[in-house]
């Protein structure tokens, strides 16, 4: 529902003049006080007024200076009839200026009631008060009638051109700060989202890197009950200790391509199939391109998970990596021949490749896990 603009005040923002630049306050301040500079002449230099007389001028200035102070005060708390109460009083203090021969103060309280009641209250209100201070102007006005109504209009004018001013300064203000709120929102949106891929990063760099590890120990442990031979053991707990330095690396790996300080992802993929264990060949087919840092960290992720798995669960097959870039996105297909459960079989509950599967629909991507003609296959696709 629109509010009247009859009955609309001005806002707490146009009021307080919120947003004024230091010059325009500089100016400000300067009519303000050459305001009173005119009043304190009218008062004191009047002929008619002499010892008591001045006193009373002075004290009559005071009041109507509280009395303007008060009433600055009742329109920015958008009281409506103190205001018109206050108004009132300042006209009887003109009028009373004026019956005393002090007609430059006189002058100077009507014109200004005119002009700040159209800038600090409502229009329906407004209009009343100035047309009865301006009249009170045009009776005592020895001007000629045309430069009385000139007058007349400028004041009203300005007066209005003063709210309109305030209310446009306003708005802006009320602009600026939504625009602020939202830049802040969308500030910390993106340092959650930054927080969450981190965070998701971390997580299955480690889950491969113990997944791997744990491969390796069960199998020491698998030897160490059979009474198998120490070095056998102790290969097994070397490799362990080596998937625990490659996991540090791959920490730091992820976390200098979160910084966009990514490795080409062909050299990644042709370095993760030289330490695989058992025989494992990498093709790329299609136009090579840089890939953005979600979709080419998916690719490696995936890229890790589906070799761990088929050491894992396949222990000594063929592993065949293809990585396919297509017009709209990137491919990568990683299958084994098939073969024997790995010693530590029964390790781990899949959790690597849903959380792959979770990373790729995030990216708008799929990803397949599954049986294949011969062993396992997990197909990933990503947009790129």
């Amino acid at each position: 529902m629109t509010e009247n603009v009859w009955t609309r005040w001005p806002s707490r923002e146009a009021l307080l003049h919120e947003g004024v630049s230091r010059p325009r306050r500089l100016l400000d301040g300067a009519v303000r006080l050459l305001v009173s500079g005119m009043l304190l002449w009218g008062a004191f230099t009047s002929s008619r007024l002499h010892g008591w007389g001045s006193v009373l001028a002075a004290v009559g200035l005071v009041a109507a200076v509280s009395v303007v102070w008060a009433y600055f005060r009742t329109t920015l708390a958008h009281r409506l009839w103190p205001s018109l109460a206050l108004v009132a009083v300042l006209l009887v203090i003109a009028t009373v200026a004026r019956s005393v021969g002090l007609g430059v103060p006189a002058l100077i309280i009507w014109c200004g009631c005119a002009v700040v009641a159209l800038e600090r209250m409502p229009i329906a209100a407004a209009l009343p008060v100035t047309s009865v201070a301006l009249a009170s102007y045009a009776v005592v006005s020895d001007d000629a009638w045309l430069t009385t109504v000139a007058t007349m209009v400028g004041l009203t004018l300005a007066g209005y051109v003063l709210r309109l001013d305030a209310e446009a300064r306003a708005n802006a203000q009320r602009l600026l700060a939504q625009e602020r709120a939202a830049r802040a929102a969308e500030a910390e949106s993106a340092a959650l989202a930054e927080r969450a891929r981190i965070a998701r990063e971390i997580h299955d760099v480690l889950a491969h890197s113990l997944s791997a590890q744990m491969v390796h120990l069960e199998a020491a442990r698998l030897l160490i009950e059979r009474d198998a031979d120490r070095q056998q053991i102790l290969d097994r707990v070397v490799a362990a200790r080596g998937m625990a330095r490659d996991g540090l690396a791959e920490t730091r790996q992820a976390l200098s391509a979160l910084r966009g300080d990514l490795t080409p992802l062909e050299d990644f993929l042709a370095q993760l199939v030289d330490t695989a264990e058992g025989a494992a060949e990498v093709t790329i087919t299609g136009e090579r391109r840089p890939l953005p840092a979600e979709a080419s960290q998916a690719v490696r992720r995936v890229a890790q998970e589906a070799l761990t798995n088929a050491r894992r669960h396949a222990h000594g097959a063929r592993v065949r990596v293809r990585l396919e870039y297509g017009a709209h996105e990137v491919t990568l297909d990683v299958r084994d021949s098939g073969g024997p459960p790995g010693e530590s079989t029964g390790t781990g509950g899949g959790y690597g490749l849903l959380g792959m599967r979770e990373r790729a629909e995030l990216l708008g991507g799929s990803l397949r896990a599954g049986p294949g003609e011969e062993g396992f296959v997990v197909t990933l696709k990503v947009p790129a």
